[in-house]
C-alpha cells in the first residue's frame, strides 16, 4: 500500500471513529425511508440457510434488522467506535460484529453465500479491491448486495465546496459515480448484475443486487 493511500485510509478511520456518535441519527433522519426498503428488498433476497458477510456495518443498523432472514452475520468496519457502538445494541445471537479492513477480509475463501457493502465503496479510496476482497470469501455465484450513494449530478455543483470543506475533517468522497457508472463499476469487477434501482434518499441511492462470475 502507497503512503498516499494509507494516508486516506487513516483519515478515513479518524472521521468514523467521530461519526459514530452520530451515525444512526443521521442515517434514520435523511435516509430512513429508503433504509426501511432497503432492509424489506434485503429480507426477499437472502434466506435463512445462508451465512452473510455485511462489510462496512457501521454502527449495525443493517446486521440487526435483517438478522432474522439469515443463519449467520458476520458484520465488519473498519472503524473501531463504529463496531464499539454496534456492539452495545441487543443485536440477535447470529450477528457478530468485529473491526476488518474490507481490502484485506480475514475470512477463508468461498465462506460466505452473501455478502453486503452498504453506502460504502464511493467513500473507500480502493473500491475495487474492498470488491475483489468480498468476491473471495463469497462461494461461486455467491450474491453481491452493494447499495450506494449516487453523487454524479453533483461533480459541478456547489456540494464541491461543501465536499472540500468536508475533506478538512477527514471525509471525502472518493468516486462520484452516477447510477450507471456505478452499474458499470460492479460488472468490470467480476460481478453479474441482476437487479438494481434507485432509492430517494439524502442522495440518490443505487441498490443493486449482482452475483459473483469469477
Amino acid at each position: 500500500m502507497d503512503d498516499k493511500i494509507a494516508a486516506k485510509k487513516r483519515n478515513n478511520k479518524r472521521f468514523w471513529d467521530l461519526y459514530a456518535r452520530v451515525y444512526d441519527f443521521e442515517i434514520n433522519r435523511f435516509s430512513g425511508n429508503a433504509y426501511r426498503k432497503m432492509y424489506r428488498l434485503m429480507a426477499d433476497s437472502l434466506s435463512a440457510d445462508m451465512d452473510v458477510l455485511e462489510v462496512a456495518t457501521g454502527t449495525g443498523l443493517i446486521a440487526v434488522h435483517i438478522a432474522a432472514h439469515a443463519r449467520r452475520i458476520e458484520a465488519i468496519d473498519y472503524s473501531p467506535k463504529m463496531i464499539e457502538k454496534a456492539k452495545r445494541k441487543q443485536a440477535p445471537g447470529n450477528v457478530r460484529f468485529s473491526v476488518e479492513d474490507a481490502t484485506s477480509l480475514s475470512f477463508p475463501d468461498g465462506t460466505f453465500d452473501a455478502a453486503i457493502i452498504s453506502n460504502a465503496l464511493h467513500i473507500m479510496p480502493e473500491p475495487e479491491r474492498a470488491l475483489a476482497s468480498i468476491s473471495r470469501a463469497l462461494k461461486p455465484n455467491g450474491l453481491l448486495i452493494a447499495p450506494s450513494y449516487s453523487h454524479g449530478h453533483l461533480r459541478e455543483s456547489a456540494w464541491n465546496l461543501s465536499g472540500k470543506i468536508a475533506n478538512l475533517f477527514g471525509f471525502e468522497t472518493y468516486s462520484k459515480w452516477t447510477p450507471e457508472e456505478y452499474i458499470e463499476f460492479i460488472r468490470q469487477n467480476r460481478f453479474r448484475v441482476e437487479s438494481w434501482q434507485v432509492l430517494r434518499a439524502a442522495f440518490p441511492l443505487v441498490y443493486v443486487e449482482a452475483r459473483k462470475t469469477g
